[in-house]
C-alpha cells in the first residue's frame, strides 16, 4: 500500500502528515549526503578520469597490458579496459574503490623494492615478475601485509576481460576490438544471427 493511499482518521490526520513530512526531509538530506560523497570519490578533478588519478590509470593500463597484451590486435589498455574499470567502479564496483586504490599502490610499492622504478615505467619483462609475484601472493610491500595480492591479481583479471570482451557502451572494447577480433559482426544484432557452432 503506498502511502498516499493511507487515510487517517481525522484526529490523527495532522500527526501523520508531520511525521511523514519528517521522514521524507529525513530522507532527502541522506541522499543529500551519499550524492556529495560519491562525488568526491568519482569527480574528475581535472583528469580524464572519474575515480582514478591520472598515475593509477597508468599503473593500470600497464597492468592490464600485461594481461592482455597486444599484438597484431589491440590490447586491453587501447581497448578501453582502464576507462570500463573508472565507470563501473562510480557504479556497480562502488564497493571496491577501496580495494583499487589500496590495490594499485600496493603494486608500485612492489615494483619500487624490487625494482626502484614504478611500475609502468619498467620494461615489460620486469612488470611481468612483478605480477607473479602478485599472482603467487609473494609480493614484498607493506600494503600486501593487510591484504592479498593473489586476490588484488585475480580481480583484475576478472575487470580486464570484462572491460575487453564486454559491450562498448560500459567502458571498454572499443570499437569492438575484441569482437572483430573474434570474427564477430560488428556491431552484433542480437537475437538475429544464428551462429554454427560446430565450426569454433
Amino acid at each position: 500500500m503506498l502511502v498516499t493511499d493511507f487515510v487517517a482518521p481525522a484526529c490523527n490526520k495532522r500527526k501523520v502528515e508531520s511525521s511523514f513530512k519528517l521522514d521524507r526531509r529525513a530522507f532527502l538530506q541522506a541522499a543529500l549526503v551519499a550524492a556529495a560523497g560519491a562525488g568526491v570519490a568519482c569527480s574528475t578533478n581535472g583528469t580524464p578520469w572519474r575515480f582514478f588519478t591520472v598515475d593509477e590509470a597508468r599503473t593500470l593500463a600497464a597492468v592490464c597490458d600485461q594481461i592482455i597484451p597486444p599484438d597484431q590486435d589491440p590490447g586491453a589498455a587501447w581497448a578501453g579496459v582502464v576507462n570500463y574499470i573508472d565507470r563501473q567502479l562510480c557504479g556497480p564496483f562502488q564497493s571496491l574503490q577501496e580495494t583499487y586504490r589500496r590495490g594499485i599502490a600496493g603494486i608500485d610499492e612492489s615494483s619500487r623494492l624490487l625494482y626502484s622504478k614504478a611500475f609502468a615505467d619498467l620494461e615489460a619483462q620486469k612488470q611481468q615478475e612483478v605480477l607473479h609475484h602478485l599472482e603467487n601472493g609473494q609480493a614484498p610491500g607493506a600494503i600486501w601485509q593487510q591484504s592479498s595480492s593473489s586476490e588484488f591479481f585475480s580481480l583484475m583479471i576478472d575487470h580486464t576481460m570484462q572491460g575487453y570482451y564486454g559491450d562498448p557502451r560500459h567502458g571498454g572494447n572499443r570499437e569492438g576490438a575484441s569482437w572483430k577480433m573474434l570474427g564477430l559482426p560488428y556491431p552484433p544484432i542480437r537475437g538475429r544471427l544464428r551462429y554454427d557452432l560446430t565450426k569454433l
